[in-house]
């Protein structure tokens, strides 16, 4: 595949406890630091008596599910959350799913939606709005805290039924996990003047967006009858899907649908396509297409529209009111303690290594006068030394961005931050990407804590997955990671003082602030204001390719 086109701008790419949740308390932490080698692995909590009476009624109608790997989870796959969006609804904000008489098998995923990637796979459809739930409730007023998952892969590719993302693991440490399907490329994030005339609010585009909310809506309605809390919900995702939680912490549309984000490597500053820019795009399909109307474009197969390229948030004013960064800057985003982080090597998938001269001229283009600041910390005197410095800077900007959610979330008031930073290698083979080293997407694995399926998982990847899904279920319980007999996490406050959660051979909370690198992306920031922060990072890198 070509490598991804750029850090930090969306419309190229925005591309986953051991004992009872209700039991956990922040006095219980009693350790700072822990080699993962040193820490056994940890029980699940979920007893393995009666699991939750089947059918389940949900709003549509009765649902029968099927038992997961371990009998006391039970798995309903492939409910649908909205009515199919095809025909007149093709681009349509989510309709209501149809009733349905009897007892609806859900025991099977339903087909992702239509993507690029080639023959081979899951089926695909447009008719894709479904979700799934793991649930080891014993009863429907068990009221256990939710997950809901959204998935990664450039706004392109992906679903939620990616076996990575399985969530009987997380089920079997206290929470309810749902994962769901929203729509992708030219069918998901398609604008066009008269879609924005049709829909009321003079905007179009973000139908994934809004396949997202609608499946939070479904939470709200439906999540009860499986043993869950419609008001202790939490919405996690990783590179695209973490941007989507970012989108949702700042859209008026999806306020009081959630109570908490985790967000894992996403680009959320600089976030959407403005709407006039979006629709002329939409118009250039269509001509390209050779049709003149939003109903000709209906009358295209999905197929013919998947050859276009792209597709990505777009600045609606409707679900997207604003980039990101200006909305957070503002403190106009919604109260919700956040976790967010990135990992170690996150260029290792995005980066394409460019010499020394062209990369000291990008700097200095950008950077201006603090480009001799910038070349102190990323040096480029021979080409070996050059790319490494592509490396550590590209990897120092998302770090810088996650912290800087943290700090402007944590100034809201009443919600609380947490950062972390993903260091630890996975062996050869399993990072979902097949990116070299603490790469985008390793994480996700242990997160759910479900080890490769075709390999033997060393002890201490175990260990470090029992470890990282126990924080991120805690959090989902309480809006605190922290826990009996895990290393403590301190919050976050400001980039002065905050120490980010080090995720690693070593789990602790890292030293000391790196200030030097924090006031040089704050200072250009302060400058860029409503401004480009990828056009160094764009200069780099190649065309834009599908990415998770």
């Amino acid at each position: 595949m070509k490598r991804m086109s750029p850090l930090i701008t969306i419309r190229v790419l925005v591309a986953m406890t051991v004992v009872a949740p209700a039991l956990l308390r922040s006095h219980d932490v009693i350790m700072t630091s822990f080699p993962v080698a040193h820490l056994s692995a940890q029980g699940s909590t979920s007893a393995a008596a009666a699991t939750i009476s089947d059918p389940v009624r949900v709003d549509t109608g009765l649902i029968s599910g099927t038992s997961g790997r371990s009998p006391e989870i039970r798995v309903f796959k492939g409910i649908p959350f909205a009515a199919a969006p095809v025909g007149e609804l093709r681009w349509r904000t989510p309709q209501p799913a149809p009733r349905w008489d009897g007892v609806r098998k859900a025991d099977q995923f339903g087909p992702r939606c239509m993507q690029g990637g080639g023959p081979g796979g899951p089926p695909m459809s447009e008719d894709c709005l479904f979700l799934n739930v793991w649930t080891g409730a014993r009863s429907s007023s068990d009221r256990r805290p939710v997950m809901v998952w959204s998935y990664g892969g450039a706004f392109a590719i992906g679903s939620g039924s990616t076996p990575l993302y399985d969530g009987e693991n997380l089920a079997k440490k206290g929470v309810i996990v749902v994962t769901y399907n929203y729509r992708l490329g030219p069918l998901g994030w398609f604008s066009h003047p008269e879609l924005s005339k049709e829909s009321g609010h003079n905007a179009s585009g973000n139908q994934g967006l809004m396949d997202a909310i609608a499946a939070l809506k479904w939470v709200q309605k439906n999540i009860a009858a499986f043993g869950g809390d419609p008001k202790n919900v939490t919405i996690f995702g990783e590179s695209a899907g973490g941007t989507i939680s970012a989108a949702m912490l700042a859209s008026s549309e999806a306020k009081g649908l959630f109570h908490r984000v985790i967000s894992e490597s996403p680009f959320w500053m600089d976030v959407g396509m403005p709407l006039a820019q979006a629709e002329q795009v939409g118009r250039q399909i269509a001509t390209t297409l050779g049709v003149t109307s939003l109903a000709e474009l209906r009358a295209k197969t999905a197929e013919e529209l998947l050859k276009s390229e792209g597709g990505a948030p777009i600045v609606d004013g409707w679900y997207i009111k604003e980039d990101l960064s200006i909305a957070f800057d503002q403190g106009r985003q919604h109260e919700a303690d956040v976790l967010v982080g990135s990992n170690k090597d996150e260029g290792t998938f995005f980066l394409n290594a460019e010499s020394a001269k062209r990369f000291g001229s990008a700097a200095r283009e950008r950077w201006g006068d603090q480009a001799e600041a910038f070349s102190k910390l990323y040096p480029a005197g021979t080409e070996a030394e050059s790319q490494t410095s592509q490396l550590t800077a590209f990897r120092d900007e998302f770090s810088w961005q996650m912290r800087r959610w943290a700090e402007l979330q944590a100034r809201r008031g009443k919600s609380r931050a947490y950062v972390y930073y993903f260091t630890h290698e996975p062996p050869a083979g399993s990072v979902p990407t097949g990116a070299a080293g603490a790469a985008h997407t390793a994480e996700i694995r242990y997160v759910f804590n479900n080890p490769p399926a075709n390999r033997e998982w060393p002890e201490q990847d175990r260990t470090l997955a029992e470890l990282m899904s126990s924080y991120w279920v805690n959090f989902a319980s309480k809006g605190d990671p922290n826990g009996k007999g895990l290393p403590a996490w301190p919050a976050y406050k400001d980039k002065a003082t905050g120490r980010a959660m080090i995720l690693g051979p070593t789990v602790e909370a890292e030293a000391a602030p790196d200030t030097t690198r924090w006031v040089l992306y704050d200072t250009w920031w302060a400058r860029q204001r409503g401004g480009r922060p990828s056009r160094f990072w764009q200069s780099l890198l190649g065309p834009s390719s599908p990415s998770r």
